[in-house]
């Protein structure tokens, strides 16, 4: 069951709280290896490549036209140390703990490496 709810702010709080207690953050990755981002839905000119706090949270979305991803386990050190850096170098937000409807933050790399402080 998910802990996700409408609230964005909650949502990306709940993010920084499970994936410090777990140490890993999940992604969606076809079998090619590409990672899934999107065009950014606040910023013109962007992408935003989602993650969530768990497994299920992230498999949800594995349907449709993301039917080819799987959720993939990174562990959260890895994700704050290099993924941050990586994302902010090719200027890719970061979405957390987007819901089954998309609905979730946009987030500068450097601000969610901040979080983690």
């Amino acid at each position: 069951m998910t802990k996700l709810t409408a609230d964005i702010k909650a949502n990306s709080e709940l993010f920084v709280e499970e994936t410090k207690d777990t140490q890993q953050v999940w992604g969606l990755c076809n079998e090619e290896g590409d990672w899934l981002s999107v065009d950014s839905s606040e910023f013109e000119e962007s992408e935003v490549m989602p993650f969530w706090s768990n497994e299920a949270d992230a498999a949800v979305h594995c349907v449709d036209e993301w039917a080819e991803f799987s959720a993939v386990m990174i562990p959260l050190d890895v994700f704050v140390e290099d993924w941050m850096i990586t994302l902010a170098e090719d200027g890719v937000l970061v979405g957390l703990n987007w819901t089954a409807q998309l609905e979730g933050s946009e987030v500068e790399p450097s601000d969610v490496a901040k979080m983690y402080l």
